[in-house]
């Protein structure tokens, strides 16, 4: 007898509108009161999640339907989380694949349905924003099912059970042209078409560790999928890792009700559960009843591709913007907390005693966890990405290739093949469509992406869609060019002038504004060469008695240029770092002094 549980993972491309088509689920069965003020996309609870507009954690909730209990659990669209989506995987019994009924399958499409595919999961494919100018609902289920053929689907899942969506609109059709006005179609799919969890209701007690979160108040918490048996409050357990065994005492259990953990004495096979009572847990650890212990095999996510350097700060202007938290052995606790949670995220355990080398699957991942630290008070100096290189056995360097899709206007199709020529792209396909836009589809070494997409914006005047994928590893590519312009660099500490504004901006672009606060070795802008120009930054105009018809005209200064923490991190040369503190992005030289960095400069023209 199975239990009356469905457990379901929403996968999908970034912005086909899964987190939206929640939220109309929800809506309709109950899960908030009639009166009740309620966000949009209420599962992307973070900060960083409502303003960036993506899904980075994923979370888990319910929903109850003809006595059958739902666990919905919501995964990041972007690539760059995609450990999230292996991990949760591991709890469902089906997933719901939403398509963009205008754009069709994207290249994270593909990603997430083979990881599905590969784990035999029952998958049900939801046509969304079919209610969308230009949409092409029946062209977009076609492409779909092309994908499952092209990804070696069985004849079975070819027939995949699809339905017809609107999240905005909160209706789930049969066909595209039908008259449903609610969501009712897509919950009957959902318990008619998900299997029921694949668990032994009894039995000795059995679950893996597939999501993590932490309360100041009851410390570490976490939990998955219960395979086998049941576990209540109190009783003893076992921990497996790697060979080592660990017992605690199970203080407390929650499962889910709607978007709420709610506290239970108890919880039984085939459901969703978080419990307390041991805070040394990672992702992919086996609970056991010490009755019968047991190790699981670890949960497998694609490998880090990127990898930064963590410093302290140490700029003479440290501690100035409101930073509580600037020692290394704060910024070291804080990512070891990270890589805890986070299956994708590695420290390297062979850093030196005043850095700490962190590998990750992409810059976007990397940028949310910096914007998520200085949020939280923390002052760091951070190293330009690199990649992660590996020597095969034969003695050949390797390193990681992305699959990369652009979606474009036809008229900037040939500024951007140039570009991706510059960075060692190989076009694999290109089709254009009748609405004046093409689709490129290049294979490129992930160095090559690095700061990409900010130039392709531009490109593009920000009508580009860009999606990337890791491909694997393969031979060495060549050199990768890199910026082509030099940085200006204040010589003496103090305060921005308008007097050396006007005089340097002949010379670059600056950076900061008028009354910034600098320092010597701080890079204030960009050169117009590629060279490093040492400027005077903080030069006052000579006081004298001498007047003259022209001594008093203004310059037009040019505007500073603003930039991203992406933009930023793209923008760093290997010699440089960017501080980064609550309330101020600056560059900087890694080495300050100007005469120690001419010294340093020379040692490595010698050593090349």
């Amino acid at each position: 007898m199975h239990p009356p549980i469905r457990n379901v993972g929403i996968i999908a491309h970034v912005d086909h509108g899964k987190t939206t088509l929640v939220d109309a689920i929800f809506r309709q069965s109950g899960v908030f009161r009639e009166n009740q003020a309620v966000q949009e996309r209420v599962m992307d609870r973070g900060d960083l999640e409502r303003e960036k507009g993506i899904t980075i954690l994923s979370k888990v909730a319910s929903v109850a339907y003809k006595g059958v209990k739902i666990n919905i659990v919501d995964t990041p669209g972007h690539a760059d989380f995609g450990g999230e989506v292996e991990r949760v995987l591991s709890m469902v019994d089906g997933v719901l694949l939403v398509v963009d009924a205008c754009e069709g399958p994207m290249p994270q499409t593909r990603f997430v349905l083979k990881k599905a595919l590969a784990r035999g999961l029952k998958p049900i494919v939801a046509i969304n924003k079919v209610d969308r100018e230009g949409a092409r609902p029946l062209e977009a289920y076609d492409k779909t099912l092309d994908l499952f053929i092209d990804l070696g689907a069985g004849e079975d899942d070819l027939f995949f059970p699809h339905i017809y969506t609107s999240g905005a609109g909160g209706f789930a059709r049969i066909s595209p042209d039908g008259g449903e006005k609610d969501m009712r179609a897509m919950l009957e799919m959902l318990v008619n078409a998900v299997p029921p969890p694949t668990v032994e209701l009894e039995g000795p007690f059995l679950l893996q560790v597939a999501n993590l979160d932490y309360s100041d108040y009851l410390g570490r918490m976490f939990g998955g999928k219960v395979l086998r048996g049941e576990v209540k409050v109190g009783e003893r357990m076992t921990l497996t890792r790697a060979g080592q065994r660990f017992g605690f005492n199970v203080t407390k259990l929650w499962c889910y009700d709607g978007i709420q953990l709610v506290e239970v004495p108890s919880c039984g096979a085939g459901d969703i559960v978080m419990m307390s009572g041991l805070d040394d847990v990672l992702i992919g650890d086996t609970i056991s009843d010490p009755a019968q212990v047991e190790e699981l095999p670890v949960i497998d996510v694609d490998p880090p591709t990127l990898s930064m350097t963590f410093y302290a700060n140490n700029s003479p202007l440290a501690g100035k913007d409101g930073g509580k938290f600037l020692t290394i052995h704060k910024i070291r606790e804080r990512l070891e907390r990270e890589a805890k949670v986070s299956v994708a995220l590695k420290l390297d355990p062979e850093s030196p005693a005043d850095a700490v080398k962190v590998d990750a699957r992409g810059e976007l991942q990397l940028a949310i966890l910096i914007e998520q630290m200085r949020r939280e008070s923390y002052e760091m100096a951070i190293s330009r990405p690199k990649v992660i290189f590996r020597r095969e056995a034969d003695g050949t360097v390797t390193e990681p290739f992305e699959r990369v899709t652009l979606e474009l206007p036809d008229d900037c199709v040939g500024s951007v093949m140039e570009e991706m020529s510059r960075r060692r792209g190989d076009l694999q396909d290109m089709a254009t469509d009748d609405r004046g836009h093409a689709r490129l589809t290049y294979l490129v070494p992930t160095r090559g992406l690095i700061g990409f997409r900010t130039n392709y914006l531009t490109i593009t005047r920000g009508l580009g869609i860009l999606a990337h994928l890791f491909e694997d590893y393969r031979a060495y590519a060549g050199e990768v060019a890199n910026r082509t312009r030099g940085a200006l660099i204040a010589k003496d500490p103090g305060k921005m002038t308008r007097y050396a504004y006007e005089d340097i901006q002949e010379r670059g672009v600056l950076f900061y504004p008028v009354g910034t606060d600098t320092y010597g070795g701080m890079i204030v802008g960009e050169c117009a060469r590629d060279e490093d120009m040492v400027v005077n930054i903080t030069k006052s105009k000579a006081a004298n008695n001498m007047r003259s018809s022209t001594s008093d005209a203004t310059t037009v200064l040019d505007p500073h240029r603003d930039f991203s923490l992406e933009q930023a991190l793209s923008w760093l040369r290997d010699d440089e770092l960017l501080e980064v503190t609550p309330k101020q992005l600056r560059f900087r030289k890694q080495v300050l002094d100007h005469s120690q960095r001419r010294v340093s400069e020379r040692r490595s023209e010698v050593n090349v």
